[in-house]
């Protein structure tokens, strides 16, 4: 067996520790914009859920309780208009990196096999095509590519890190193409609801998938939306002839979604209220963290969705992060998600209104 180091990338993260120094080194404290964590309080009533589920001393079902099934198929029509959704589409999952990483490897994939996702992406993508030892591809077009062995295409949008969101137009061609061609298409879609300067659409809605969830899966999360990613709370919806032996594979293996998460996920699914009230937060710190960096000299491409400003100077990504740490304020290097991102930093809107303040003050003195 091959070492882990053979298999895997440098883990992008451990590279950012000499600037975080020094940015943790300003006078008035380090501002972290790297990494998408919410730093919000987790709503009341999802706490509440959470701590009245949480005398269960039995196992929970992997598939997850009747009424998990109901929230998210519930949730599925309210929110993305996807029709005619039952228990059969919809399947929980253990926070959606652990699925990203592991699908290829759950669906059989291996050498020969294709696994293809964006130039710019999450390298999660490529780190599942790696654990399953199959090979990678990635693109600008996905309906350029060549179908040969490929298995799974990743979708995602809005796009972490860029925050560009497919429209309803590309994503019908996309869905057609990966039917004609018998590939699997996944899109990950965990920033579906904070749409700024576009309405992000899903591959559920029956305008881009003709009313049929034939060969099509999204996956989704709590953890932005409603602050819940200490939680590990996700699901799939899609084609159950996808799901359901993908439920079989997860039994299996014991991956199942704890009692009291599935409780405050039902809870969170529920409510529209305080999704709204902290996407109002985010668009605050957005409109600072946007202007600011403008005046700054930046510019920001894309980012018309989504939890991040993708954006530049017009110089190496490491340029741009060392002369940001000078002033007490990390982001990441855009070239963790990929050889593409390598004049770009990506900021994220994930800190306190304070934290936010202190680094609008920072670039604009």
């Amino acid at each position: 067996m091959s070492a882990v180091s053979d298999r895997l990338p440098t883990f992008p993260w451990d590279k950012l520790e000499p600037y975080k120094k020094t940015a943790a080194a300003h006078p008035g404290g380090i501002v972290d914009l790297s990494v998408g964590t919410p730093v919000d309080p987790v709503p009341d009533l999802i706490q509440k859920a959470l701590i009245d589920a949480a005398d269960s001393p039995g196992y929970p079902t992997v598939w997850g309780t009747p009424a998990l099934r109901d929230a998210i198929t519930g949730w599925l029509e309210r929110r993305l208009g996807a029709r005619e959704v039952t228990h059969r589409h919809v399947l929980p999952i253990v926070g959606s990196k652990e699925l990203v990483a592991w699908l290829p490897t759950q669906l059989g994939l291996g050498p020969g096999d294709k696994v293809a996702f964006p130039r710019l992406a999450y390298p999660t993508y490529e780190v599942g095509a790696r654990l399953a030892r199959a090979e990678y591809v990635a693109y600008d077009d996905p309906t350029v590519l060549d179908p040969t062995d490929l298995r799974l295409l990743w979708l995602n949008t809005p796009s972490n890190p860029t925050g560009k969101v497919l429209s309803k137009a590309e994503l019908t061609r996309i869905v057609a193409w990966a039917r004609e061609h018998g590939v699997l298409l996944l899109s990950d879609e965990c920033y579906v609801e904070l749409g700024w300067e576009a309405d992000p659409v899903s591959v559920l809605h029956p305008d881009v998938n003709g009313g049929s969830y034939e060969g099509i899966v999204s996956v989704h999360s709590l953890s932005k939306r409603s602050n819940l990613a200490g939680y590990r709370a996700a699901f799939l919806a899609g084609d159950p002839a996808v799901l359901g032996p993908l439920l079989e594979i997860r039994k299996h293996g014991g991956m199942m979604t704890s009692a009291p998460t599935q409780a405050a996920v039902v809870a969170a699914l529920s409510d529209d209220t305080h999704v709204h009230e902290q996407r109002e937060r985010y668009a605050a710190r957005r409109t600072l963290l946007r202007e600011a960096l403008l005046a700054h000299g930046f510019r920001i491409d894309h980012s018309e969705a989504s939890l991040y400003l993708w954006a530049t100077r017009d110089e190496s990504c490491w340029d741009t992060v060392s002369h940001l740490a000078a002033r007490g304020v990390l982001v990441a290097p855009g070239d963790f998600y990929g050889p593409a991102g390598a004049r770009h930093v990506r900021v994220a809107l994930t800190a306190t209104d304070e934290r936010v303040r202190a680094a609008v003050e920072r670039l604009t003195d």
